[in-house]
């Protein structure tokens, strides 16, 4: 029995979206093992084995990356008294907690990765990327990521944002090779923002590199 055309746009709608939430799976099953996979390579640099990584118990806490304390070398940072004024609200049910960047070709850049305290940029060992490359320091640093200091920091001079609950970032080097970018305090607006700058910057970086 032929199906009323009422019906039969509702089933039409209903296959578009199963379609497209099988394309959306497709795409982060793709994500998921290019993480994967980079997490295993930097793992291996360290000089982990195989077998070593298999021994590993599998966490009881939330799904988070864990990261190795380590001494950085402090860029930035912030010493202010707390003014119980304003919060900004920093989490996100549906952060990853690790994201991929990479360039248009596919080539990898960095990771992006979440703990419960901050936010950790990872960049491509590989690569050796320089503090000293543009456009490093004069956009991702200067023009972003100081910017959006300078902006939580007048808003706890004016009592309107605690002071822990600011926007601060510390970048840890090798002599002048970025070994990561912790980044606290980040609310979901800036979260987009700081994804695609700092992707664009360490893609720029690359090609003058490869120049």
């Amino acid at each position: 029995m032929a199906l009323d055309p009422e019906k039969m746009k509702t089933i039409i709608a209903f296959k578009k979206r199963l379609e497209n939430q099988l394309e959306a799976l497709n795409v982060e099953t793709k994500e998921v093992q290019a993480a994967l996979d980079m997490v295993n390579t930097i793992l291996l640099e360290k000089g982990f084995k195989r077998g070593d990584l298999k021994e590993v118990p599998p966490p009881n806490l939330p799904k988070e990356v864990v990261l190795p304390k380590q001494e950085p070398i402090y860029e930035s940072s912030i010493d202010m008294r707390p003014a119980p004024i304003l919060t900004v609200a920093v989490t996100s049910q549906d952060r990853e907690n690790v994201f991929p960047l990479k360039t248009m070709n596919d080539e990898s850049l960095a990771l992006i990765c979440f703990d419960k305290e901050a936010m950790h940029v990872l960049p491509d060992e590989s690569k050796h990327f320089s503090a000293n490359t543009p456009p490093f320091q004069n956009f991702l640093v200067e023009k972003v990521l100081a910017k959006m200091k300078e902006k939580d920091t007048e808003f706890v001079r004016n009592n309107q944002l605690e002071a822990n609950k600011a926007f601060t970032y510390d970048i840890i080097k090798e002599e002048d090779l970025i070994r990561e970018i912790v980044i606290r305090n980040v609310d979901d607006e800036r979260l987009k923002e700081l994804k695609s700058s700092i992707r664009w910057t360490f893609e720029k970086m690359y090609e003058k590199m490869k120049s």
